[in-house]
């Protein structure tokens, strides 16, 4: 028995390699500071465990439930929508419940794509949108993010070709790895630029949560005109500590959203009921955990900056995420710089080019340790000397 030549192309998963490293020096006894990961370290809050403990005592929730979601979650969400971005969604047709953003993100070219359609992608990018690619059997291009265009894409850029091929662009804000934030501005442009070249829009909102120095992230809905070409995803993980749990939603345009649905109609039954109890206790209750979580994530983002600054490191604090995207020192190249952190002063860390060819000369940091580890790890690193201390 052979796989199937889709398994076969799928691409490497590329955290797989970086924990494997870990996890073994860890095994040898090393006090290794991990900071290569993505996963919120801290514990979803009381009120979300409370409304899951509640929800599983009730034998209803035992049971299946609507197919394509329970619709006190789908208004939830709308009021959610409507609370902190005031844009509206229709429950009924501008709604579909995600078992977890990455099965979104991965479903969608199967949904609006043919096989040798093409998409674009941001490079550096979330490695797991490479697998939507493959499993949908479509062609991708790669648009660059750069520091000097404070990692948004420069349409201008792209060829008039390619924009008139592409069916499906991929945007990310706050972005994961670069820690970026866009403005309405940058989306409205694109929401011009995806109706004149008949382009559909998923904006990854992961981090929609998490913005910096008192200016919160602008949903990509805000702009006129983005539910006529796009939808955006919004993942439980992040806002409210709920990795674990693989809940989230698309909203947005009808069409799309109906073939979101469609697709899950067939790949699942529905999310366990009481997660979507719990999911509507976390939209639709007090927001003051999402507010100390923000002031959580600042803090340690300034005290990792500071020590990085003090011992000579040029880095820029990113503006949203829970991501700081750093540049190496002369003489590596990402992966050599992760290795020799690993090997000499035992800090893991995420090298760049992982996440694309325009990744190479970065690494990126998860701020998802407590301050004082994180400002132990970059003390380890500057007692390396390969930052020349101002």
């Amino acid at each position: 028995m052979d796989y199937s030549e889709k398994l076969k192309n799928l691409p490497t998963q590329f955290f797989a390699n970086l924990v494997g490293k870990v996890n073994k020096a860890i095994e040898d006894g090393r006090d290794v500071i991990n900071l290569g990961q993505g996963n919120p370290d801290q514990p979803t809050p009381k009120h979300i465990v409370q409304a899951l403990q509640k929800a599983v005592e009730d034998p209803d929730t035992h049971k299946y439930s609507p197919f394509r979601g329970l619709l006190e979650l789908k208004e939830a969400v709308c009021d959610f929508y409507k609370k902190e971005y005031d844009v509206d969604v229709d429950p009924a047709h501008e709604v579909a419940i995600l078992f977890g953003t990455k099965a979104g993100l991965i479903e969608l070219p199967m949904c609006l794509l043919n096989p040798g359609d093409l998409m674009l992608l941001p490079d550096p990018g979330y490695p797991d949108y490479l697998s939507g690619v493959v499993l949908a059997g479509v062609e991708y291009d790669l648009f660059p993010l750069k520091a000097e265009n404070h990692f948004l894409p420069d349409y201008n850029a792209i060829s008039s070709d390619v924009l008139d091929s592409a069916k499906l662009l991929y945007l990310n804000y706050p972005n994961n790895p670069t820690g970026a934030v866009a403005n309405l501005g940058f989306f409205n442009q694109t929401v011009k630029l995806a109706k004149k070249h008949e382009i559909t829009v998923m904006h990854d909102f992961a981090y929609g949560a998490i913005g910096f120095d008192g200016k919160k992230p602008v949903s990509f809905l805000q702009v006129d005109g983005a539910k006529d070409i796009g939808v955006e995803m919004y993942t439980l993980s992040k806002t409210y500590n709920m990795a674990g749990w693989r809940v989230g939603f698309a909203v947005g345009n009808p069409t799309i959203i109906e073939a979101i649905n469609l697709i899950q109609d067939h790949l699942y039954v529905s999310l366990f009921p009481a997660v979507q109890k719990a999911a509507i206790a976390a939209l639709s209750g007090d927001q003051t955990c999402v507010k100390e979580l923000v002031a959580r994530y600042e803090s340690r983002r300034n005290a990792f900056v500071d020590a990085c600054k003090q011992i000579g490191w040029d880095v820029t604090a990113p503006k949203g995420s829970f991501f700081a995207w750093l540049p190496v020192p002369d003489g590596f190249t990402s992966q050599s710089f992760t290795d020799y952190l690993l090997d000499a002063a035992d800090v893991a860390v995420a090298p760049g080019n992982g996440f694309g060819k325009y990744g190479e000369g970065f690494i990126r940091v998860g701020l998802l340790m407590d301050e004082a580890r994180l400002v132990e790890a970059v003390q380890r690193i500057g007692n390396l000397g390969v930052f020349k201390n101002k």
